[in-house]
């Protein structure tokens, strides 16, 4: 399916208020995308964006003792929306999944937020039941675009939203990435209206959009503001340690890199968190130096798809995405970018 969900265990569910009549400032534009794992899934993060919202992420420092995690949250609200995982987590408890301690069990979920305040009302933020919805809406099937925690997202001059892929390795490795794009970059050129990776443009089918329409793009100002943040999350079925995701969630970040100009800015909070769920044992080469960790190059070969799965999510969700409280979109703005090539 292209998506995250095509790593073996991985679902995603998502729920979200978007009021039709919605304005810059008021009604409902926010939402929650929740990524569950299966039992004994890894978990590692790796924050590189300056201004960041989340949750457990210390817990994920390979250096600490939960190794595994129940599941992801990803939310609009700005800090607001960490409210959310609580009933991710509410959802859990109920279904016994988490860390068994003496009179019960304690989910572990990981969380991290994107400022999209200002799109709908202040006071519109989602709240414990949106997590616990989400999961209830979880399954296989991944929406991108205008839904979950990518409601209210902007990226850079148009709408921003959800994207997805996945790739699988020719190892049999599963890799896949699930992104709410809320970027203070932009993930097209403004001067020709196509992504910054040039090879996307031929996997989507994208052409250089008529003139006019690029003159209106042109036009488009993004000032660099508190609107920002890209949250992602990568996974794989392959075996990996807390230390290896970790690694995986390192590169993934380059994803972000490649496809968003600028990324990881002061005023972003970009947050790649790494799953491995351990289903696919790949044997480490004979010649893998003694000195190096035996996982070194299935973390490397993990960590690059990582990448390229996320660049691919980055520029799917934009081009997926739908107008919300006048905020221009990709398709709106080029509908001449999926005409046929001349």
């Amino acid at each position: 399916m292209n998506a995250i969900t095509d790593v073996a265990g991985i679902l995603v569910g998502q729920h979200h208020r978007l009021d039709s009549d919605a304005t810059m400032g008021a009604g409902w534009a926010s939402g929650v995308t929740v990524v569950l794992t299966p039992p004994g899934t890894v978990g590692a993060v790796d924050v590189r964006g300056g201004a960041p919202g989340t949750r457990e992420t210390d817990l994920l420092d390979p250096a600490n003792s939960v190794r595994y995690v129940d599941a992801v949250l990803l939310a609009g609200g700005s800090a607001f929306g960490l409210a959310a995982a609580d009933g991710v987590m509410r959802w859990l408890e109920e279904r016994e999944r988490g860390v068994a301690m003496t009179g019960g069990v304690v989910p572990i979920v990981p969380a991290a937020v994107i400022f999209d305040l200002e799109v709908g009302g202040w006071t519109n933020r989602p709240t414990a039941d949106f997590g616990y919805n989400a999961c209830e809406s979880a399954g296989a099937d991944v929406a991108v675009g205008t839904v979950g925690a990518g409601v209210g997202a902007c990226s850079g001059v148009l709408k921003g939203g959800v994207g997805t892929a996945s790739t699988t390795l020719p190892s049999g490795v599963t890799v896949g990435a699930l992104v709410v794009v809320n970027s203070a970059g932009n993930v097209v050129d403004q001067t020709t209206g196509l992504p910054w990776l040039s090879y996307l443009a031929d996997e989507f089918g994208l052409a250089i959009a008529p003139d006019e329409q690029l003159a209106e793009l042109a036009t488009l100002e993004s000032p660099l503001s508190a609107l920002n943040t890209t949250i992602a999350v990568v996974a794989t079925d392959a075996a990996l340690s807390p230390a290896a995701c970790r690694q995986v969630a390192n590169a993934a970040h380059d994803g972000l890199a490649r496809s968003i100009r600028p990324a990881h800015t002061p005023v972003d909070g970009d947050t790649v968190f790494a799953l491995a769920t351990g289903a696919i044992e790949v044997p480490p080469p004979a010649d893998v130096p003694a000195a190096f960790s035996p996982e070194t190059p299935l973390a490397t070969e993990v960590g690059s798809a990582a990448a390229d799965c996320l660049a691919h999510a980055v520029v799917a969700a934009v081009i997926a995405a739908d107008p919300v409280a006048g905020i221009p979109t990709y398709r709106g703005l080029l509908p001449g970018a999926f005409a046929a090539r001349r």
